[in-house]
């Protein structure tokens, strides 16, 4: 099978093949809240630098049963762990695929994960 065509879908927060059939959710969340805990004043500086830092939270990962084995799940990530990396974002690796298969296959995209005590729940 030949690389599938992704592209992001703005509108619906994902991105997906070419046939809209297989797809990677994520959401944009600004963690600011969740870092200044304890009421710690934070510096207007690192405030600053916290409020332009955004992270795409990856929530879930879906491929249909006749695409599975291919490597599709693999390119979604790809494409979304590309997008982050231009857009100088971390990420927040909830769906199970991409923290339990993903990355431990691909450990060079680790560096962009995002290091907080953070949880998708925000």
């Amino acid at each position: 099978m030949e690389n599938p065509a992704i592209a992001l879908n703005e509108n619906m927060q994902r991105f997906e093949t070419e046939d809209k059939e297989a797809f990677l959710e994520f959401r944009f969340i600004c963690p600011v809240a969740a870092t200044a805990t304890g009421g710690e004043e934070l510096s207007s500086e690192v405030e600053e630098e916290k409020r332009e830092k955004v992270v795409m939270d990856m929530l879930h990962t879906y491929v249909p049963r006749n695409k599975r084995g291919m490597g599709v799940a693999k390119h979604l990530c790809v494409a979304a762990f590309s997008y982050a990396q231009t857009h100088s974002m971390l990420v927040i690796p909830t769906c199970s695929y991409i923290s339990d298969t993903f990355l431990p296959r691909n450990p060079s995209w680790r560096a962009l994960v995002y290091n907080e005590e953070l949880k998708s729940s925000m």
